[in-house]
């Protein structure tokens, strides 16, 4: 509910936005979730988002501490980051190459969101649009790792493991 504003700027995260992830996640009881690490993005979008499933986990967590949901004691949540910057190779726990029809693939689903079509606001001089930015940040990923002696791809998308 909280993107629903019909404005740039979006309406602050509330329990009614926990509460539909929580109803997503009772259903689905993923082994892995997926949250955006870019927490200062200049929409404020991905901390919200993030901010919401973590609540809803801490809501599970509290609900029943002596005897927590069983499918959450399993489950990793995998922090990854846009195109504003990546993870220091040394704080990365898992990295998943791409070859370049994944990266392609990419592309088009980051083209597909309207608020990527035009540049997206950037706290410095980078002109790039957000797409090339994100594509920039995973072959350079992937070209560290090559460095490093590990097998060469053409991109890779870095994660890092919050821990609750």
């Amino acid at each position: 509910p909280f993107y629903e504003s019909g404005k740039i700027e979006k309406l602050p995260m509330s329990e009614r936005d926990v509460e539909p992830v929580m109803r997503l996640l009772s259903d689905i009881q993923p082994h892995q979730i997926y949250v955006a690490a870019d927490l200062a993005d200049p929409h404020g979008t991905h901390r919200k988002c993030t901010d919401a499933v973590l609540a809803a986990i801490n809501e599970f967590k509290n609900a029943r501490p002596d005897n927590p949901c069983l499918w959450l004691k399993d489950c990793r949540v995998w922090m990854y980051r846009g195109a504003w910057a990546e993870w220091d190779v040394a704080d990365i726990e898992m990295c998943v190459p791409m070859s370049p029809e994944e990266l392609r693939e990419k592309r088009n689903a980051i083209l597909r969101h309207q608020s990527q079509m035009e540049s997206a606001p950037f706290l410095g001089n980078d002109e790039r649009l957000f797409w090339q930015r994100a594509e920039d940040r995973n072959r350079d990923t992937a070209r560290q790792y090559d460095e490093l002696g590990l097998a060469c791809y053409e991109a890779m998308e870095a994660f890092v493991e919050y821990r609750f």
